[in-house]
């Protein structure tokens, strides 16, 4: 997987190991929302307890996909029940490092 991309694959989101590392460090769990007003998905670390009380988050397992270090998010729940769309495709995302979130437009 390339260093820059956020990839949607079988209702999982792959994050390359630069990102996981540069957001998460050693943090094996993330916060997931989203929001429907701006068609983002919001995904940060469990550290982060801002984040709870602004929106109504799931927390979510990062699961290990290979010793580079990628790691992925089963978010199928979300997709299903925001009935977005669920085709394998690269997505367009920013990150704000103040607050360590990732923004995923879907």
């Amino acid at each position: 997987m390339e260093e820059d991309k956020v990839i949607l694959k079988s209702s999982h989101v792959y994050l390359s190991a630069e990102l996981v590392e540069r957001l998460f460090q050693n943090i094996h769990y993330a916060y997931v929302t989203y929001v429907v007003e701006q068609k983002k998905m919001l995904i940060t670390p469990v550290s982060s307890q801002w984040f709870v009380k602004m929106h109504k988050p799931t927390q979510f397992l990062l699961k290990s996909r290979n010793l580079k270090g990628d790691r992925t998010l089963a978010i199928r729940e979300i997709l299903i029940d925001n009935d977005l769309d669920t085709a394998d495709r690269i997505l367009q995302y920013e990150i704000v490092e103040k607050t360590n979130l990732i923004k995923i437009a879907m």
